[in-house]
């Protein structure tokens, strides 16, 4: 079966690339078929990211957006699936939902030959993509911002005790940017105060963040975790709230804005 536009992608004039890996609701059939009613779903939905970051969009920003649900396969994970975090996590190809529910019913789940294929189809094309534009920006600017944009709910105790911060910075311990730029982020969180934030907490950096995140090489690689009670309901059908939405968008705006004055300083 041959899997159709696995991604959607805006080429853009500045030299950051807003990577959204989790927003695809895509299903085949075989996972569609097999879904638990509780997965049918999509709980675990990175929802309304790509309408969020709009604004960056607008001011130029290249914007990669994954079409295919994380329960066909997650574009955050390595190809060969080794685990990111030796507490609680999903793989490749996700067999529980965040919660430790499962996602299939029994001996529902795609084969081995079916998921090989969405690996072929869906994953490689989106980092080729990601990896072609990072490469055209450091051609043309020479040097590239990589901001990988993720939301989770706000409370799941099997990832994390308590409530989530609002805003999860991930450099994976420093070594996927600068420390000047991932400074910027946190003085930006910290002129506010309407917004709970962590540098490098529970969320330091999936895949995406760690294979580009390459900073001897001018290639600087950040992923924010949002909450996403700030601005949507964590609740089904996970509607968007706008005026939520707002007040959380102007921040970010401004974080986006220190960062590409950070890194044309770095020059």
């Amino acid at each position: 079966m041959t899997l159709r536009d696995p991604l959607s992608f805006r080429v853009g004039s500045l030299p950051l690339l807003i990577s959204i890996p989790h927003a695809g609701t895509r299903l085949t059939p075989t996972v569609e078929a097999g879904l638990t009613d509780d997965a049918r779903q999509l709980p675990d939905t990175d929802w309304h990211i790509p309408q969020l970051y709009d604004f960056a969009r607008a001011m130029g920003a290249s914007v990669l957006v994954g079409n295919y649900s994380r329960f066909v396969i997650d574009l955050n994970r390595p190809a060969d699936d080794k685990p990111l975090y030796s507490t609680a996590t999903t793989g490749l190809y996700p067999d529980v939902l965040f919660d430790g529910r499962p996602s299939f019913l029994p001996g529902k789940a795609p084969s081995e030959q079916e998921r090989a294929g969405y690996l072929q189809q869906v994953w490689q094309p989106y980092h080729r993509q990601l990896q072609d534009e990072l490469a055209r920006i450091k051609a043309r600017h020479g040097y590239a911002l990589l901001f990988d944009a993720h939301s989770i709910a706000s409370v799941i105790p099997r990832l994390f005790d308590g409530k989530l911060p609002d805003l999860n910075l991930g450099t994976n311990g420093g070594e996927s940017c600068a420390p000047a730029l991932s400074d910027r982020l946190v003085s930006c969180c910290e002129r506010q105060r309407q917004y709970t934030h962590v540098l490098n907490g529970r969320f330091k950096g999936g895949y995406i963040t760690r294979a580009y995140g390459r900073p001897q090489e001018r290639q600087h690689a950040i992923q924010l975790e949002l909450a996403q009670v700030n601005y949507m309901s964590e609740q089904y059908p996970f509607a968007f709230e706008p005026q939520r939405a707002a007040s959380l968008q102007r921040l970010l705006k401004q974080m986006i804005e220190n960062l590409l004055e950070g890194a044309a300083q770095l020059r």
